[in-house]
């Protein structure tokens, strides 16, 4: 099942099927397509996602992969997490592995237990991930890793992850919350139009909406927010700004 908590302002999922290790079937990608944007509507100023025990994700459940129903579940689910208006923390507490990786490369941050690690083992099972999945591992990890992700199937550890750029920080569950408790005192418009700009550079499979009208009407916003005028304010009283997302 996919569980949802707080943590004050921060929305919390958890992805726990202890008997499959996490792995995503279609009911399950459709709950977690579902449970993002419900906490955001409830007040949510960032998400951490993770996966109860052991296992971030072990991936697709195999039994039932082999079939465009559930690869269009799936990345719904991916979609939503990389569209949604606040911040994302893949809190990765061990093996992210095929659409477990996928996932952690959605959110917008990733923090990696010691254990962790990533791979794509599609050649190993004759299926692919789309060009957004690979244009977003490269990215992130460069060139290199990719293709030994992609063409070797190897495993990239936590550590070799921390210093490609995969994963931002290295750190347990109550360090990804700590870090989302930080990031949802920052200016909610302004996280929101820098993660709709920087997925614009990357968005290859998917469509975020339409960039160019959305992108320059969220970037006044910005400017002309309660939001600013509350950053001067608190500049000026010398204390630290309250913003409200306005």
């Amino acid at each position: 099942m996919i569980t949802t908590g707080w943590d004050g302002p921060i929305g919390l999922i958890t992805l726990d099927r202890h008997e499959r290790r996490n792995a995503l079937d279609l009911e399950h990608c459709e709950a977690l397509r579902d449970a993002v944007p419900a906490l955001v509507e409830q007040g949510a100023r960032a998400l951490v996602i993770t996966g109860a025990g052991s296992t971030f994700c072990a991936g697709a459940d195999l039994d039932g992969v082999y079939g465009d129903e559930f690869r269009d579940g799936l990345y719904d689910a991916l979609q939503t997490v990389l569209t949604v208006p606040v911040p994302v923390i893949a809190a990765v507490n061990g093996p992210a592995v095929g659409a477990g990786a996928q996932l952690a490369l959605a959110a917008d941050l990733r923090i990696a237990a010691p254990d962790a690690y990533f791979a794509v083992p599609t050649a190993r099972n004759g299926l692919a991930v789309d060009p957004w999945t690979v244009r977003r591992l490269s990215l992130l990890a460069g060139g290199g890793a990719a293709r030994s992700l992609l063409l070797a199937a190897d495993r990239l550890g936590a550590e070799v992850a921390h210093q490609r750029g995969v994963v931002d920080r290295l750190g347990d569950h109550d360090a990804a919350v700590a870090w989302a408790r930080e990031i949802g005192e920052l200016a909610p418009l302004s996280l929101r139009y820098s993660k709709m700009a920087l997925n614009s550079l990357d968005s290859g499979g998917f469509d975020p909406g339409e960039q160019g009208d959305e992108l320059e009407a969220a970037y006044a916003d910005c400017w002309a927010s309660e939001d600013a005028a509350e950053a001067s304010r608190a500049r000026t009283e010398r204390r630290t700004p309250r913003f409200q997302g306005k």
